[in-house]
């Protein structure tokens, strides 16, 4: 029964309807203790690490290259670099152009894909087991041996261009440019969307991108991670003769990004989109990053404050006022500190109101919260556990998590038992240090004619008015 619930509740959030009553439901008590799979790790010749998972129940095998090099890695004024090198890895490698990749990838029955994050590129490969043998070499090909051909690069630079100009008509995602470029600002790399700037992407050559793939997929900063149908005695040769030959060229050095300065004051920012059927809204500063020891207690914050269907925020603007669809929080943890925000697209006319409820939650949050809402809190994230380890693609993304930020081999095994020793002093500590509405940006997008006055009259700190050239330079 207590699956059912959880299930019902995650399948409820996912569709936008509203959780069942609970009151005429078993209350959850704590989850049964997890024991996550076995992780066997070995190392191939060049000292490139093997993470091996074995999962029998389905013939299929997903392995992913892991690369600790992301967007952070990106020079100032080359914000894009990592983000489109990542994306043409497969569009030519070695011998076969993107269509010979495509359609000896279908022909195997399997899925090859690539991409990046802020602090880490990754190449996967989802295979029957049965024809791993014959995928790999595909794979190691895309990551090692990309071609990077110039009529593919013209062809995805304008694709990626025509979107950044799509940006500037759809409020939703114009706030995911706008917010982190107010609270960065424009020279810090978090203050740029992975894809970088429109004038950035002008001006990549395949030269830039053959270079930062020479200079940061290097195989002492990567790991294998196979997880599936295989044993460590029968991947291991095929893995050595598809990767074993790979070399750094260079000692490599670092990705760090220096700490941009925390927001002290609140500053309103009002982004006119006139006729906008909604205002979207996002109201935060600089988090942490993932290495902070306030981990657990903050995933046990963000619960409460905006972190699941039935949070206050969601509560509160969505159930009780009927603001919004859905509000939300997140504190986004990179290896260096990423933003902290509560968000939501709330109706044109309850602009101002929706301001005002977001501002008492975030007041709210800092009081005790009371111990069965805490131990709701705590259960949930117990129970979402198990989800992490449900396909071969979960738990690739999973461990890739413990490689990119360093974790303990025993996170996993560890995570329930560290997420129910948070107590409400805990969580009332990390509130009150992390959650400071006074000094917070809140960033506006919606028709200023219409919201503006409401806006201000809510006195909540110095309004400015910007434009969006000023957000998408």
């Amino acid at each position: 029964m207590r699956n059912m619930f959880v299930a019902t509740l995650i399948a409820l959030a996912s569709a936008g309807q509203q959780a069942p009553d609970r009151t005429a439901l078993p209350k959850l008590g704590p989850p049964p203790a997890l024991k996550p799979p076995a992780i066997q790790k070995r190392t191939l010749t060049n000292g490139l690490p093997v993470w091996i998972v074995e999962l029998h129940k389905v013939p299929v095998v997903q392995v992913s290259l892991i690369v600790k090099a992301g967007s952070a890695a990106d020079a100032r004024g080359r914000f894009g670099a990592a983000s489109l090198t990542a994306e043409m890895l497969d569009e030519g490698a070695g011998t076969r152009g993107a269509l010979e990749i495509a359609d000896a990838v279908d022909y195997l029955g399997a899925q090859l894909s690539t991409g990046s994050s802020f602090d880490a590129s990754t190449v996967s490969l989802h295979v029957p087991a049965a024809r791993l043998g014959d995928a790999l070499p595909v794979m190691a090909d895309v990551a090692l041996r990309p071609t990077f051909p110039d009529k593919e690069l013209q062809r995805i630079r304008e694709e990626l261009l025509a979107s950044l100009v799509q940006a500037e008509d759809d409020p939703t995602t114009l706030i995911r440019v706008a917010f982190p470029r107010l609270v960065y600002g424009d020279t810090h790399r978090y203050g740029t969307l992975d894809i970088g700037t429109a004038a950035a992407l002008k001006g990549f050559s395949v030269e830039d991108l053959r270079q930062f793939h020479a200079a940061h997929y290097l195989p002492f900063r990567s790991v294998l991670i196979v997880a599936g149908d295989v044993t460590p005695d029968r991947v291991m040769p095929m893995l050595e003769s598809a990767f074993g030959g790979w070399k750094s060229a260079g000692a490599g050095t670092p990705d760090t990004l220096p700490d941009a300065p925390q927001l002290k004051t609140r500053q309103i920012y009002l982004i006119d989109k006139p006729g906008a059927a909604q205002s979207q809204i996002r109201i935060g500063w600089i988090g942490v990053p993932r290495s902070t020891r306030d981990f657990f207690a903050l995933r046990v914050l963000n619960t409460v404050l905006g972190g699941a269907f039935t949070s206050r925020l969601n509560t509160n603007l969505r159930e009780k006022h009927g603001y919004a669809y859905g509000a939300s929080s997140t504190f986004d943890m990179r290896a260096g500190a990423g933003p902290f925000y509560a968000a939501a697209g709330v109706q044109t006319d309850k602009t101002s109101e929706a301001l005002r409820e977001f501002f008492n939650e975030l007041a709210a949050i800092r009081t005790l919260i009371p111990a069965d809402e805490l131990e709701k809190a705590k259960n949930y994230l117990a129970l979402l556990l198990p989800r992490n380890f449900e396909t071969t693609s979960n738990l690739a993304a999973s461990l890739s998590q413990v490689f990119v930020y360093n974790l303990p081999d025993d996170y996993f095994a560890t995570y329930t038992d560290r997420i129910r020793a948070v107590t409400p002093a805990d969580v009332q500590r990390v509130a009150q240090k992390y959650i400071q509405p006074d000094r917070f940006a809140v960033v506006v997008i919606g028709d200023r004619k219409i919201i503006e006055p409401g806006i201000r009259a809510l006195t909540l700190g110095p309004l400015r008015v910007v434009s969006i050239p000023e957000i998408m330079k």
